[in-house]
């Protein structure tokens, strides 16, 4: 991609901040699905999933030049979402229940079980629910979740197993 006579693409551009709008929202596009979807499943609703992601958009644009590392852009994304979507939840005081399930096993899954997985996941700490739905549902690794978390990644496998452990006390 040429901007003003300079060639610019992933491996040139150290520093989000110098990219210029066009290359800034294609980079965000790129990454729209696995925002919405992040999104979604902490508010399971469609049209505050696409709302909060048209916040985290407005938000990343504005704090752009904050971002140091362009190899961070998709974690200080999806770390934006996370706030936004939080935010939405505290506006409206619920709590999103969520947990990766298969799509085959979701559709098998009977309404009561599902219950009971929403109101266990409701039961547990931020932290661990943060970490088990980013796990379990976007299917991130644990070096992934640590840096969207912003945490050391024996942290994350610690919240991970007490995420689970509790799943497993609750259910």
């Amino acid at each position: 991609m040429v901007n003003g006579g300079k060639t610019m693409n992933k491996a040139n551009a150290a520093d989000l901040a110098l990219m210029d709008e066009e290359v800034f929202f294609e980079r965000l596009a790129s990454e729209h699905r696995k925002l919405y979807t992040l999104a979604y499943s902490y508010l399971r609703s469609e049209a505050d999933a696409l709302e909060a992601v048209q916040e985290a958009s407005c938000r990343a644009w504005m704090k752009r030049k904050q971002l140091k590392n362009e190899q961070a852009f998709t974690p200080w994304l999806l770390r934006i979402t996370i706030n936004c979507c939080m935010d939405e939840l505290r506006r409206k005081k619920r709590v999103v229940l969520a947990e990766k399930l298969e799509e085959k096993e979701a559709q098998e899954m009977r309404s009561s079980d599902r219950l009971d997985l929403e109101r266990a996941m409701s039961r547990m700490k931020p932290k661990y629910r943060h970490a088990v739905m980013l796990k379990y549902y976007q299917d991130m690794t644990t070096t992934e979740i640590a840096k969207v978390l912003n945490k050391p990644e024996g942290t994350i496998k610690t919240w991970l197993r007490e995420g689970l452990r509790l799943l497993r006390k609750y259910l």
